[in-house]
């Protein structure tokens, strides 16, 4: 599997696994509604952001974007976000973004990484980012509106550097 910078090319690919994650509505806060013309934008960083593909065999595996994760005084902290295929999931595809991206992040100068909105109940995802060195430090009750679980907290998580 090779991580690379996503190109104009992807999006044929990169836009299925958005779709999906996002009208699943069990992991992300996006509009499950939204069209490829919408995601666009929010999916493809521009610089000194950056997104990227994991790509095997020619084939889209997953996606990441990272860029800061707010403007001004905390233009020192970063963030990313990550969707994997559902057809690749469970083979570490997740896990490889997520050290792409703390490394991007380090080598950019950030202090750390700090995750906006992580639903509790993705399970997966709170897993691999706690492996990876990321803590809970707070949670918002019932602020994600989960398909079947009803609201569920929402996770800030934080990476320092």
């Amino acid at each position: 599997m090779q991580i690379r910078e996503f190109a104009e090319d992807d999006w044929s690919q990169v836009w299925p696994i958005v779709r999906d994650v996002v009208r699943a509505a069990d992991t992300f806060t996006y509009d499950p509604t939204m069209t490829a013309e919408q995601a666009y934008p929010i999916w493809v960083e521009k610089p000194p952001g950056l997104t990227v593909v994991a790509v095997e065999d020619g084939r889209v595996l997953g996606t990441a974007k990272m860029g800061t994760n707010r403007p001004g005084p905390g233009a020192h902290v970063s963030t990313a976000s990550f969707m994997v295929g559902a057809e690749a999931r469970g083979r570490g595809v997740g896990t490889a973004l997520c050290r792409f991206a703390l490394d991007w992040a380090r080598e950019h100068g950030y202090a750390g990484m700090q995750f906006n909105a992580v639903a509790e109940s993705n399970h997966p995802a709170v897993a691999v980012y706690r492996r990876l060195g990321f803590q809970v430090v707070g949670t918002v009750p019932g602020a994600f509106a989960h398909p079947t679980l009803g609201r569920v907290g929402l996770h800030v998580m934080y990476h320092g550097f």
